[in-house]
């Protein structure tokens, strides 16, 4: 074999090795660009995680101090309703008291139309009329006074009461030019009240006036008794209530 032919057989086996190299390179170089994409796909997935779950972790704290929130309002709410409760249990115990005191300063009325009971938070004094009026007047007869004493003095030993006086009549039609049922009933709640002022210094500030007329009967209009048992005039107390209102406001 001549130098030549020598020469061209080394280049060839060159130029075959150099191009199996090369094929091996451009695959790794392949393979390399794959794997990162592949990695940065995973770091992209990683940080969407890492960012879920610091949403998560947020959201699990505020519901947790919600939770904290909500546990400490329920027992402040509690508290106070208790507080609330045995305030109306001791007003309620006041009440009946009042009630007891006021039957026995008005014993010796008992069967002359008066009556004192307890209802829904109040402590009612009921009195007929003729107790109290004239026949068809709304000014007061001078035995009004056997009544209306000695429940001034219990009053006026209680003066943070709230006092409402109303009037009440039957259904038989009482009208003349100035006046019917209605104002009737209203100018002898009127009447009590200037008395309870004038004669017994109770406080006006504490009272209030109101008729109802025939609307408010207790017994049947249809008989001569039951008549006479709407023809009346209610006190009735009202406790002062403030302090257990501002009690349960924020």
């Amino acid at each position: 074999m001549t130098i030549k032919n020598v020469c061209l057989c080394l280049l060839l086996a060159a130029g075959i090795s150099s191009c199996g190299t090369g094929k091996k390179l451009e695959a790794a170089n392949a393979q390399i660009a794959n794997l990162q994409a592949a990695n940065g796909e995973l770091t992209t997935k990683n940080k969407d995680l890492e960012n879920k779950l610091a949403e998560i972790q947020a959201r699990d704290e505020k519901i947790a101090a919600e939770l904290k929130r909500y546990v400490a309002e329920c027992q402040e709410s509690k508290e106070k309703l208790m507080a609330v409760q045995a305030m109306l249990k001791d007003e309620y115990g006041k009440l009946q008291a009042l009630k007891d005191k006021i039957s026995e300063a008005l014993v010796d009325l008992d069967d002359k139309g008066v009556n004192v009971y307890y209802k829904d938070g109040f402590v009612y004094v009921s009195m007929e009329d003729n107790l109290l009026y004239k026949t068809g007047s709304s000014a007061l007869s001078p035995k009004a006074k056997e009544a209306l004493s000695p429940l001034a003095n219990v009053l006026n030993s209680y003066p943070d009461l709230k006092i409402i006086v109303m009037g009440n009549t039957d259904d038989q039609m009482f009208k003349s030019k100035t006046t019917d049922n209605w104002s009737l009933s209203t100018e002898r709640a009127n009447g009590v009240i200037r008395a309870l002022r004038d004669d017994y210094k109770i406080n006006p500030a504490r009272m209030t006036a109101a008729g109802k007329g025939k609307y408010n009967p207790i017994a049947d209009n249809s008989t001569k008794e039951g008549k006479a048992k709407n023809r009346r005039t209610e006190i009735i107390l009202n406790p002062d209530l403030e302090k257990i209102w501002e009690s349960v406001q924020p």
